[in-house]
């Protein structure tokens, strides 16, 4: 199965993105943008690919142990940016960025000790993927409202092991579809 681990907006902060989001939509160029569905809105941590079946108990071991050695820590929606030329364009992260990278090596490091393959490690960059495009699209106008926003704070307490299902009806517009398969509280707590 297609999965990763990943940290989720609690539904309050998702509904107040949802209204800027809204705003973006509204923007000269939005409609070059391939939108994506708020169910999809998350910070992952770390992208594990397809991961055999056999696999999924060590990961989910090694990701529990994780999430108890990370101290839950605030985090607020704030900013945006894009990556490739408009190619997609994300929210970012301010509050606890220090502990929501150190969080992201140690579910880094999860999928490598349960035998994942893992690829080339690269420095995380927190985003919460809003919009993608195949071509180059101008995202300026949305820069300039993600730029000035940030929502209210909120205490991360939970690591979340998500699957992806892409689409495979060919069917335009059509969204992945995203399943939390576990889901374990950070420091211990709760």
């Amino acid at each position: 199965m297609r999965l990763f681990a990943a940290v989720l907006p609690p539904e309050d902060i998702a509904s107040e993105l949802g209204s800027v989001v809204d705003e973006l939509r509204s923007l000269p160029g939005a409609e070059r943008l391939r939108w994506t569905g708020r169910p999809g809105w998350h910070y992952t941590l770390a992208f594990y690919g397809e991961v055999d079946d056999d696999v999924v108990d060590e990961l989910s071991s090694r990701l529990e142990r994780a999430a108890r050695r990370t101290a839950a820590f605030e985090l607020a929606v704030s900013g945006g940016g894009q990556f490739g030329h408009g190619r997609a364009l994300w929210a970012g992260a301010s509050g606890g960025v220090a502990e929501l990278r150190l969080l992201a090596e140690r579910a880094e490091a999860a999928g490598r000790k349960a035998g994942v393959e893992m690829g080339e490690h690269r420095r995380y960059k927190p985003h919460l993927t809003l919009a993608r495009s195949r071509d180059a699209v101008d995202v300026r106008p949305c820069l300039e409202v993600l730029d000035a926003y940030a929502s209210r704070a909120w205490s991360v307490g939970e690591l979340a092991l998500v699957r992806s299902r892409l689409p495979v009806s060919g069917v335009a517009g059509e969204q992945p579809r995203y399943e939390v398969v576990g889901r374990w509280a950070l420091g211990g707590a709760g």
